[in-house]
């Protein structure tokens, strides 16, 4: 759930849950409708949410633009593979942001039309539930492939450039989504439930109260497998991130011989276009595992923390979980920022701004000495 339009999430809720609430007898009920009381709802987080969604839907869209005019710059066989996860991992945001986004807009509508907590129906909850699961997982586990496809580009690039080709990469791409798929799809076929979640806006695994043994294996899968790919994909960066520093200094090393120069200067165009490419991409990878760590560390790991306590009480309103929502939720946003903004072409503009700025500092510090 990288994701799932969850920029939509708000956290208004009725103020009075009627007693007599009719739920459907077929779906575990949320343990946080026996409340008698719950906070106001505001309609201006209806726009925040509307706003938000759009927002993280037009960064997406912005973002592959923007690699559908570099494409002419991956078009080495080495780089492509890394193009088509990327475009893979800005499409399951995109669709994050919208599927699951128009489920938790509705909801949110709702309640605020009725003034009260509106229980969605069974398929309704079902299929929203999927949805978060699914554009969740995929968005991690994507991530992790780029992570592992840099990390063998980079210290195995002969093996790389024989065995790693745009077939295998879409293969990685169907089974990295056919295994988020089908963990989201078992509690359709009986496997564990979805219910809706407080304060009403979405619905997920179960996390509090009484769980049964599917679901609490359904929760933990999800929090192990996003867990996983985080950490994996961490410690592949680092790999990459070690072996670039590595082959820069013997690189300088090199160049500060004066044998065969000549040779060099022939080829010094393309390896210096290679390495500069390598080094964009491996900046890129690293903002965006970092910024997957931070906004789906505290979702996951309370989720799994949850899932080790026995909750007994059928009133739970725990506001950890939605904090921890709201931060996966920007993971989907900043995901596509990364690629506008770190660019070469922006890199480079920053850090010619940031010399001449320094430049024209020290400049004015001389003059100023000068004159005393």
């Amino acid at each position: 759930m990288r994701t799932a339009s969850m920029t939509t999430f708000s956290t208004s809720t009725p103020s009075i849950l009627l007693q007599n609430l009719k739920m459907n007898s077929s779906e575990q009920p949320g343990p946080w409708l026996n409340s008698s009381t719950l906070l106001p709802v505001k309609s201006s987080s209806l726009g925040m949410s509307c706003f938000t969604m759009t927002f993280g839907a037009i960064s997406n869209l912005t973002a592959l633009g923007i690699l559908a005019k570099s494409r002419v710059r991956f078009r080495r066989p080495s780089k492509s593979p890394f193009l088509l996860l990327t475009v893979a991992l800005l499409l399951a945001d995109l669709a994050g942001h919208v599927i699951p986004g128009a489920f938790a807009l509705y909801l949110h509508t709702d309640q605020i039309n009725q003034m009260k907590a509106v229980k969605p129906t069974k398929v309704f909850c079902q299929i929203f539930g999927a949805s978060m699961v699914f554009f969740g997982l995929c968005p991690l586990l994507l991530g992790f492939a780029m992570a592992v496809e840099r990390c063998v580009a980079i210290t195995w690039p002969f093996f790389h450039a024989a065995m790693v080709t745009l077939g295998h990469v879409w293969r990685v791409v169907l089974l990295l989504s056919s295994l988020a798929f089908v963990l989201a799809v078992l509690p359709l076929f009986e496997v564990g439930t979805y219910t809706t979640q407080f304060p009403g806006t979405w619905c997920f695994l179960p996390i509090h109260g009484p769980r049964s043994t599917a679901d609490t294996n359904l929760a933990l899968a999800f929090s192990c497998l996003g867990l996983t790919a985080l950490t994996f994909s961490l410690l592949c960066n680092i790999l990459s991130g070690l072996a670039l520093l590595q082959a820069r200094k013997k690189s300088h090393n090199v160049n500060t011989k004066s044998a065969a120069r000549c040779t060099r200067r022939a080829s010094s165009t393309s390896s210096t276009f290679s390495r500069s490419l390598n080094v964009e991409m491996m900046v890129q990878l690293a903002v965006i595992t970092v910024v997957s760590c931070v906004c789906w560390s505290p979702f996951l790991i309370h989720i799994l923390v949850m899932q080790f306590k026995q909750r007994t009480s059928t009133q739970e309103k725990d506001g950890f979980i939605l904090l921890g929502l709201r931060m996966a939720s920007w993971n989907q946003i900043l995901d596509p920022w990364v690629y506008i903004l770190l660019r070469k072409a922006v890199l480079i503009r920053v850090c010619c701004a940031t010399v001449t700025e320094n430049r024209s500092f020290a400049d004015s510090h001389r003059q100023a000495f000068m004159l005393q």
